[in-house]
């Protein structure tokens, strides 16, 4: 079971579209959108699975900036 905390997420979130060049204002755009439909869809759900919220949050982010879904995507990942 995974806990879903947007805040977190979020601020994360930001930190890598800064890093990809990605103007703030946009970004956060992107995030609060991403987020709000993510968090949507989690709630039809009783446990999260670390694999739920990813795969949801960089379906929801792709829609916005590939790269940035991207990058959630393989964080951890890249070296």
């Amino acid at each position: 079971m995974h806990e879903f905390n947007p805040v977190k997420i979020a601020k994360e979130l930001k930190i890598d579209a800064k890093a990809i060049g990605i103007p703030s204002g946009a970004a956060e755009v992107f995030i609060n959108k991403a987020l709000a439909t993510t968090e949507k869809k989690l709630s039809l759900k009783t446990i999260i699975t670390e694999e739920d919220l990813k795969r949801i949050l960089a379906k929801e982010l792709k829609k916005y900036h590939k790269d940035l879904a991207y990058v959630y995507e393989n964080r951890d990942t890249i070296i």
